[in-house]
């Protein structure tokens, strides 16, 4: 069994494999925003098929893991209070991207909601941890097809500073519940990373373990989802009411929503869809697939580091210690309209440059400047505890 270790032990040195496995949760965001879910032949594209869902569930994951790892040294106090500086600085540049119109469902606020709903969790043991775990994957995604009928229909628009001031409680409760990344389900994520963040990743065998463990709690998931849908009864009662309403989009054919994913939450017609682990649709399929592919993917990662020279590495480690102000950017560059019509030369331009300006920022030893200002925050807040 592998033995939680406090953060504590892992020193003040980033873990190189955490920022490549962060770095490549970015690409893979990236490469989800710029190619559609289903090209010209109704196929599903390569983009979507690896990376929808699993890239945002990983950022989620690898959070967690950062915040094991950045808090662990401090007294509760200092932990409790960087963490909600933290998500004041993420949530505040959220608001502000929500102006872009990018097209993009900005997930920074939701993300900020999420370590809020984190800060009493930070020194829980791994029991606690474990019991939140199961209940976001579990009985939020339940509760959520239980009531959502009963609920005002999210927007599904990116949150601003005008919603926030103008309609709190609706935008509260989409982030938190209803919207595109709903942080009661996705607190699960997090508290995931926290665990996995307790462990000593500098060890080959625990790396090892994450990738064996996570890809088969992942290959399971998907297994069960294909097994109720294919065998039991699941696909014949989603296909009963085709199209079927889907809250705050409309209706849409079911082999559509199978293919192409979901905006945070199911129909609300059959329990059934609970069973579904389509990108996006936060069943508890769904979300525990993710949620292991994403602790698969940081043990392949680290194991990749200790295998591989340090500089094979380094373009990918640099997009992970500065993936905030890479993703702010890249929000902003999708607003505009001088990026080629071409999926393929606009991801190849988009994860070049990130991977280019990204070595070179590190080379210089600074931050990237949104890292940066959250450093900063969160330092002159410990100093006020």
């Amino acid at each position: 069994m592998l033995q939680p270790r406090h953060p504590q032990a892992a020193g003040e040195s980033r873990l190189r494999g955490v920022d490549a496995a962060r770095g490549l949760a970015l690409i893979g965001m990236v490469a989800t925003h710029i190619y559609p879910a289903v090209g010209d032949d109704g196929a599903v594209t390569p983009a979507h098929l690896l990376a929808a869902g699993r890239a945002s569930a990983a950022f989620a994951v690898l959070a967690g893991v950062a915040l094991a790892l950045s808090t662990g040294r401090l007294p509760a106090p200092q932990a409790r209070a960087s963490t909600v500086a933290r998500a004041v600085c993420i949530g505040t540049i959220g608001l502000a991207l929500g102006y872009t119109h990018s097209g993009i469902a900005v997930i920074l606020c939701y993300y900020a909601l999420i370590f809020i709903l984190a800060v009493p969790l930070l020194r829980a043991p791994v029991a606690a941890l474990v019991v939140v775990t199961v209940l976001a994957f579990a009985v939020v995604p339940a509760a959520g097809l239980l009531s959502r009928d009963h609920l005002p229909p999210p927007t599904l628009a990116d949150p601003t500073f005008g919603r926030a001031f103008t309609h709190p409680v609706n935008l509260t409760l989409e982030m938190g519940f209803t919207g595109f990344y709903p942080a009661l389900a996705w607190l699960g994520y997090l508290c995931v990373g926290l665990a996995v963040g307790r462990l000593d990743l500098r060890s080959t065998r625990v790396a090892a373990a994450l990738l064996a463990g996570g890809g088969t709690i992942a290959a399971a998931a998907s297994l069960v989802s294909w097994a109720l849908l294919r065998h039991a009864a699941g696909m014949a009662a989603l296909e009963s009411v085709d199209p079927v309403e889907v809250a705050g989009v409309g209706p849409l054919p079911v082999r559509s929503i199978l293919d192409a994913g979901l905006y945070g939450s199911t129909p609300t017609n059959t329990w059934w869809w609970l069973a579904v682990d389509t990108p996006h649709s936060s069943t508890p399929v769904d979300l525990l697939h993710t949620g292991a592919a994403a602790v698969a993917l940081l043990g392949f990662v680290l194991l990749l580091s200790r295998l591989l020279p340090p500089l094979m590495l380094i373009p990918l480690v640099a997009v992970g210690s500065m993936t905030l102000t890479l993703y702010c950017t890249h929000v902003i560059v999708m607003s505009a309209s001088f990026l080629p019509a071409d999926p393929t030369p606009s991801f190849l331009l988009q994860a070049a440059v990130a991977l280019t300006v990204a070595t070179a920022w590190r080379a210089s030893g600074a931050r990237g400047p949104a890292e940066a200002i959250v450093a900063a925050a969160t330092r002159g807040t410990r100093q006020l505890v």
